[in-house]
């Protein structure tokens, strides 16, 4: 028998994935009382915040990204210095691409308009600099110096312990089944029913299969993301002891998607490469006390600091702290009446 969660929390949040650990978190820290659900027990790897390593960086043709990863900088660094574990090391980005690649030009602008430490680096330049990397003639490179990697599995175990410290409550192994909207809003699990005056979905993949009951279902695409380790040919030259920076191929001739990559650390002699729109962060159009976050795969993560504090002030109904235009679910024109 279902046993009755009497208690009103301010907010509930379902994911515990990256998303959602840092709007529980920014909630907790305000004095909120939060509750943060995950279907999976913890650790667990079947969403897209799993793994030991993410590229950070400043480096983005949309300046509205640039100019939120400033804070994220300084929210990553809060962080390690609360918990006393490094997260984040500083190896610099080195974008490549073609020397008229429209992207890599528009990037470069970027980051001069925000006075983000970068360096041009011509053909010549970039094979004396890094000669370990094989490239295409014409080639050049722009050095992100504010890039890095951060320690995603360390990040997620240091916000659910932050969470839990400041009063917040996590549940883990706790699978969402039905969402009753209203004021409270009812939220029944496999083991309980809880009640809040918001609620907050950053359910990665899952995100549909919570909103369609609710009369919403967003254009969100599930991919899967193939993530390669590359043994090193000579041992330690791609390492980040030896200076080797991440790195992103932009519109290169070997693939037709960006290709990423971390230098080796997680598993010594081993080089990780990943292949990358914009997400969304809004209220549901009918029910304002239900808080969406969702679309983050591929560039999420370094982002998550920001994004969570953007779902808290929704959820508290508060000014957001940025533009929220291009994050918008009306920006789909697809998504009419028919679907809410």
């Amino acid at each position: 028998m279902m046993a009755a969660q009497k208690e009103l929390y301010d907010a509930i949040v379902i994911g515990a994935g990256i998303q959602g650990c840092f709007t529980a978190y920014h909630l907790a820290k305000h004095s909120r009382r939060v509750l943060l659900l995950e279907q999976f027990f913890l650790p667990h790897s079947r969403g897209s915040s799993h793994g030991q390593s993410r590229i950070i960086r400043r480096a983005y043709p949309e300046d509205f990204y640039t100019e939120m990863m400033a804070e994220c900088y300084r929210i990553w660094a809060q962080l390690q210095h609360e918990a006393g574990t490094q997260l984040y090391r500083q190896t610099g980005l080195l974008l490549l691409g073609m020397k008229e690649n429209p992207e890599l030009k528009t990037i470069q602008a970027t980051l001069s308009r925000h006075g983000v430490e970068h360096q041009y680096l011509p053909s010549e330049e970039l094979k004396q600099r890094f000669p370990n990397i094989q490239l295409a003639r014409g080639e050049v490179g722009l050095l992100d110096k504010s890039g890095g990697v951060l320690y995603a599995d360390k990040a997620l175990r240091v916000l659910q312990d932050a969470i839990r410290q400041l009063g917040g409550i996590v549940h883990d192994g706790e699978k969402v089944m039905e969402i009753k909207p209203g004021l409270p809003i009812v939220v029944k699990t496999t083991s309980s029913s809880y009640q809040a005056r918001s609620l907050i979905i950053t359910a990665g993949p899952w995100t549909n299969r919570l909103l369609r009951p609710l009369g919403l279902e967003l254009p969100l695409q599930t991919l899967r993301i193939n993530v390669c380790y590359w043994k090193e040919k000579a041992p330690g030259s791609y390492s980040v002891s030896q200076a080797f920076p991440c790195f992103l191929g932009l519109g290169l001739s070997l693939a037709p998607h960006h290709i990423y990559g971390l230098p080796s650390r997680e598993y010594p002699g081993l080089v990780k490469n990943t292949p990358d729109e914009h997400f969304i962060l809004d209220r549901h159009p009918k029910y304002d006390n239900i808080v969406i976050g969702a679309g983050f795969s591929g560039h999420g993560f370094k982002l998550s600091p920001i994004v969570g504090k953007i779902l808290y002030e929704l959820s508290m109904k508060l000014t957001p702290s940025y533009d929220l235009t291009p994050f918008r679910i009306s920006r789909f024109p697809s998504l009419g009446k028919a679907h809410l």
